[in-house]
């Protein structure tokens, strides 16, 4: 039997230890032990045009829910009785090294979802000696962010507009500013039906309506930080009004082919990679075409909903190019373990877009070097149990990809 007696009052006491309360963004960054721990923060703190424009995805949005769920269905097998006390997450990806395996994804309009934009990107980035890519739909120019991540790795994403002269000088300009490789993006001759944008009325610039005004009552913050900065425009565009859907359709141009493809190849002197692919024969093609690397990416469920999952269908390419070119994957990483996983499988590198700014718009830069925290504690955490000491070590034999949606046999 246990003996009972009256508490101590100097036992209460001990036990008793009210921490002090804290505020402000270091307290509300602090808190944040997820990536969807910062999109709770940054949905909480961001108006719902400019939060749904990041968040949402094309028609019913299958795309990247379908993306997320192929991360969470995987198993991981683990070594037993091997230490892996150091772990080393550098990794060497189209010519140079990334202190991670995995660098920020280009993003469109950044200085709407939070006002320091790509510089918090960049300057985040080049803390933590990662890849940053600077999309053709920025809000920073090329020339500000090598500024601001001067000694990093900046790479740019390029659109093919309807008028050549424009892309041919974004890639001039990239090229004289030192970013070392080029992501030719193929998955946008139009613009996905993005139908939060619609209903959100969400346009660039955004306009003020009885709706926005209200949502943005308990959002002071934001509205003061876009008021009292620099006019929110194109960096490498003088288009400006209307949707984002309408943007895109004015801008791109549906007819690109191979033929740019090889135009762009000619003028750019660093490393070239595709960006979109979502097949294996095309991924051949473009290895035989002579480009240095692809991304398998459906635009984060963006653009054609429904379309491949590229998690899925990375083993597939890799067996194909894998040791021919570098391969790339995107879209749905919200977790360290999904980085690992890709890696496993036999990706070279992994990128994030999302996860970025739901990070920016959570704290500015403070909340990206959040984000880049939570997720590099994910990676050296599952590598740890895994029992490996370093990404190369990593091999498909620590992943199974459980079956959830697969084909109909014929």
């Amino acid at each position: 039997m246990v003996t009972r007696q009256f508490p101590n009052p100097a036992d209460v006491l001990e036990y008793l230890k009210i921490k002090r309360p804290e505020f402000g963004k270091d307290a509300r960054l602090g808190k944040a032990l997820t990536i969807a721990d910062l999109r709770a923060i940054a949905k909480r703190r961001t108006p719902a045009a400019a939060f749904d424009y990041t968040d949402g995805a094309a028609d019913a949005e299958l795309s990247i829910e379908r993306a997320r769920q192929a991360f969470e269905d995987i198993e991981f097998h683990p070594d037993i009785l091997k230490p892996a006390v150091d772990v080393d997450t550098t990794t060497e990806v189209l010519g140079g090294t990334s202190a991670l395996p995995f660098g920020i994804a280009p993003t469109g309009f950044t200085r709407l979802m939070q006002t320091e934009g790509e510089v918090a990107g960049a300057g985040a980035a080049g803390a933590a000696g990662i890849p940053f890519t600077l999309s053709t739909l920025g809000t920073t120019s090329i020339e500000d962010v090598k500024k601001t991540n001067p000694n990093g790795r900046n790479w740019f994403q390029l659109y093919v507009m309807r008028d050549r002269e424009i892309s041919y000088g974004l890639v001039k300009r990239a090229a004289e500013a030192g970013f070392d490789t080029l992501h030719f993006t193929v998955d946008t001759p139009v613009a996905g039906n993005r139908m939060r944008d619609s209903r959100n009325g969400f346009s660039i610039p955004p306009q003020l309506s009885l709706g926005t005004i209200v949502n943005a009552i308990p959002r002071p913050w934001w509205w003061i930080d876009f008021l009292t900065t620099p006019k929110l425009e194109f960096a490498s565009l003088s288009t400006t009004g209307g949707t984002v859907g309408d943007l895109l359709n004015s801008a791109m141009d549906p007819t690109i082919s191979y033929e740019d493809l090889d135009t762009i190849r000619e003028m750019w002197p660093g490393k070239l990679v595709v960006k979109g692919v979502q097949n294996v024969p095309d991924a051949v093609k473009l290895i035989d075409r002579g480009v240095d690397g692809i991304v398998l990416s459906n635009h984060g469920g963006r653009q054609l909903d429904r379309a491949p999952i590229p998690f899925r269908l990375l083993p597939q390419v890799v067996k194909e190019v894998g040791s021919d070119a570098t391969v790339m994957v995107d879209t749905g990483i919200m977790n360290g373990q999904d980085i690992v996983a890709s890696m496993a499988l036999g990706a070279k590198f992994t990128l994030v877009g999302r996860a970025y700014l739901y990070g920016l718009m959570a704290g500015g830069r403070a909340g990206v070097d959040r984000m880049i925290a939570i997720l590099e504690s994910e990676i050296r955490r599952t590598m740890k149990l895994l029992g490996v000491s370093s990404v190369e070590e990593l091999e498909p034999r620590h992943v199974t990809q459980l079956a959830r949606l697969a084909p109909v046999a014929d």
